[in-house]
């Protein structure tokens, strides 16, 4: 296998045509709740008047024809492994000591999830980026089976990183569907991952017989439960109805930014347009847009739901990072919850952040990152990263005791 040099190319047609769609653009009434004048409420979805200014921009003030020369500065490859046609960027380090790093994103972002910290990691790893399978430009992957599709998606991205560029062993850092992926690789492949960064749990974790739970972890399942009843309804519907939405969304650029731009509200910390410039909101639908890949992109919410690849009783085995922040999902969970599926050696709750940690708070990010990465490098060591038949790791990856869990300022 031999990956092949990419280069993001819309057509013309495309982007008139997309610019045809927003000026014909048929709003909806608004539904108001509450004070009429309060027009910037999101409590019924995304907030009207937002949607309207964002469109005015994209129609307008956008360019998709310089985010596309930017993304071009990455380089950008595609290789073909089994079915699957992957896309992926990998920037080479500017240090000697560098390690591969597979950065994993989840939905509904995109490889750009990373674009902010790549600079910032550099010098210290080999990075490698892909779009998952049913994502951007890997688009829809005929999978032999609907079995356990994540651990299908984890063996071709350690088939791209040990077959195809030559990686005997590597760290995995990720969040959301990137979370999930990174746990199997470790579980399926130890001799490989010498340890996963994450910036949550995985989905799987809150699934756990509620008898068994202490006090602290019953209060934050509780949580968990009221907050996924409140802001999920995402997920009910991608998990059961992804045809019927994705006709929609595939068909209208307004409806497929209103459903996506949602999730980045709900899930920053803060004001959406202080936290996020809207080049890199609309860059982000724009890749699901140009590549009509909504509907496969959430027929994974569907296809793990009925094969799931993780359950409570999976344990990663080898150390885990984790930097938790604290307006992702319900908040930040207890370490024992974590420690039942994971072996957590480095436990950080963030002072600030959400989601989509790595573009909402690069800084923090890639600072948690590199530190949990360089302990990795000191315990396994510098010659051919060989895992040492112990355990035991050195004092800066050991996290402090739970009551004692450190906090990143």
């Amino acid at each position: 296998m031999q990956a092949q040099p990419f280069r993001i190319q819309v057509e013309q047609a495309v982007l008139d045509d997309l610019l045809s769609r927003l000026q014909r653009a048929r709003w909806t009434s608004v539904i108001e709740q509450g004070d009429a004048a309060k027009e910037i409420d999101w409590t019924l979805g995304t907030g009207a008047a937002y949607l309207q200014e964002l469109v005015n921009y994209w129609r307008s003030g956008y360019r998709w024809r310089e985010q596309e020369a930017r993304l071009n500065e990455l380089p950008h490859f595609k290789v073909r492994i089994e079915e699957a046609h992957l896309h992926f960027v990998h920037v080479k380090a500017r240090s000697d000591r560098s390690l591969p790093l597979l950065l994993l994103h989840g939905w509904p972002d995109s490889f750009c999830r990373y674009r902010k910290v790549i600079p910032k990691f550099s010098a210290a790893f080999d990075m490698v980026v892909p779009s998952l399978p049913g994502f951007a430009f890997t688009g829809e992957v005929k999978l032999a089976s609907q079995e356990q599709p994540n651990r299908q998606t984890a063996k071709l991205l350690w088939r791209l990183m040990t077959e195809v560029l030559g990686y005997e062993q590597f760290v995995v850092a990720g969040g959301d569907g990137g979370s999930v992926i990174g746990q199997i690789l470790a579980i399926d492949h130890p001799e490989s991952v010498i340890g996963i960064h994450l910036t949550d749990l995985g989905w799987h974790a809150t699934t756990i017989d509620p008898a068994t739970a202490s006090r602290e972890e019953q209060k934050y399942l509780a949580a968990a439960k009221k907050q996924y009843m409140e802001d999920s309804a995402y997920a009910m519907v991608q998990m059961t109805r992804p045809r019927s939405l994705a006709a929609g969304l595939n068909d209208s650029p307004i409806g497929l930014a209103s459903w996506i731009i949602d999730r980045f509200h709900s899930w920053c910390d803060g004001d959406i347009e202080r936290k996020f410039d809207r080049d890199d909101l609309l860059t982000n639908v724009m890749l699901y847009w140009i590549t009509q890949t909504i509907g496969s992109s959430m027929f994974t919410y569907y296809a793990d739901m009925r094969s799931p690849s993780l359950t409570p009783s999976n344990y990663v085995a080898v150390p885990v990072g984790l930097a938790l922040f604290p307006k992702d999902g319900a908040g930040i969970p207890p370490r024992s919850l974590a420690e039942r599926t994971l072996n957590v050696q480095r436990c950080m709750e963030m002072p600030r952040g959400g989601h989509f940690a790595a573009l909402e708070e690069p800084d923090l990010y890639a600072e948690e990152v590199i530190a949990f990465v360089e302990a990795l490098r000191e315990w396994a060591g510098d010659a051919a990263l060989d895992r040492p038949p112990a355990r035991s790791l050195p004092n800066s990856l050991q996290s402090q005791s739970d009551s004692e869990t450190r906090h990143v300022r």
